[in-house]
């Protein structure tokens, strides 16, 4: 369409997601709901950009894409299992991107395969639905991806009261490369902030622990960081990501008395966002700061926090399964009456 108000009426799909976009951002970015919004603007943009500017030729070209990309992904995810468990050893940890791959594997061929063995029809029905409940599942993948990168980039405050460094596990009484990597972006953010926050480690100790992640936080700290032992403070009975800020909250609710006060969450990149959103849920008003990961260690690790934040975001396969039951429902009932 010709002219400023055609124009306007193409990119008005993706103007309006863009503004819902950015008003959920500034609202609270600790949400999974700016995910969804982030890529429903970016589609439905190129989809107005295609409108726009597309010619049919580009068809060709944006076919093979689509068609190509699912073969790179597993490709990818297989070569990433391999390198990942050379360094990591095999666990199902490890093994996350490999049933991932075998998730697209299974997904592109499911239809195909129960067209072949002529399937009966309500088995045709149930893979429709796997079908649409895939759909959303590597739409939200793709979602949280991107806006977990843009959270990151997001300006963070100049001031914090206090720093939380969650834990992870130990090579006997030290921190491991991943631990570490953590308290040294730590200590460079209290740097930065003038040495005036407080330095809360945060990990308890595991059933194949010597010492507390906590503990051995500390010891690194005061041993190879030279950190006063009046910056750190000790929370030690944590197992989980929630409770390293459930508990760590109640001991600077405690310290800060009817004072307010603004944290920092210092954990490794991919697992930010996350930490971030349980801290949004107990009302802890903190901002993520993310530690350097290994390139090779990135895809696991994202795909087991996709999956932790996932299950708490259960409603849109509930709300689709319901959709296709009312469905299923409703055909039935039209083909007695017919």
């Amino acid at each position: 369409m010709d002219g400023p108000w055609g124009v306007l009426l193409v990119y008005s799909p993706a103007m309006v997601f863009g503004l819902l976009f950015i008003v959920s951002l500034i609202r609270e970015p600790r949400q999974f709901r700016n995910a969804i919004w982030l890529l429903l603007f970016l589609t439905t943009l190129c989809g107005c950009l295609f409108l726009q500017f597309g010619t049919i030729w580009m068809l060709v070209p944006i076919g093979v894409i689509i068609a190509l990309t699912p073969l790179v992904v597993v490709v990818f995810l297989v070569s990433n299992t391999i390198v990942v468990a050379r360094h990591e050893g095999v666990s199902m940890a490890t093994m996350l991107p490999a049933a991932l791959a075998v998730a697209v594997v299974g997904y592109i061929m499911l239809i195909p395969v129960l067209t072949v063995l002529k399937a009966p029809v309500w088995a045709l029905d149930m893979a429709m639905l796997v079908m649409v409940e895939g759909l959303w599942f590597f739409a939200s993948f793709v979602a949280l991806l991107l806006y977990s990168w843009l959270y990151r980039m997001l300006p963070r405050r100049r001031h914090y009261d206090y720093i939380i460094i969650h834990g992870a596990g130990l090579n006997g009484d030290r921190p491991t490369p991943l631990l570490q990597g953590r308290i040294d972006r730590a200590v460079t953010l209290w740097e930065r902030q003038g040495r005036r926050a407080s330095l809360i480690v945060s990990g308890g100790q595991g059933a194949d622990e010597i010492v507390s992640e906590a503990e051995a936080m500390r010891r690194y700290l005061v041993r190879d960081r030279g950190i006063p032992e009046s910056s750190i403070i000790m929370e030690d009975r944590s197992t989980t990501t929630l409770e390293n800020l459930r508990f760590s909250k109640r001991i600077m609710d405690e310290r800060s008395g009817e004072n307010s006060y603004r944290a920092a969450l210092v954990t490794s990149d991919y697992h930010v966002f996350r930490a971030s959103e349980y801290a949004r849920v107990l009302g802890l008003h903190a901002d993520g700061v993310g530690s350097h990961t290994k390139g090779y260690y990135w895809p696991a690790a994202f795909i087991r926090e996709f999956i932790a934040i996932s299950r708490s975001h259960m409603w849109p396969y509930y709300v689709i399964a319901g959709v296709w039951v009312a469905w299923s429902m409703l055909a039935a009932v039209a083909s007695m009456v017919a």
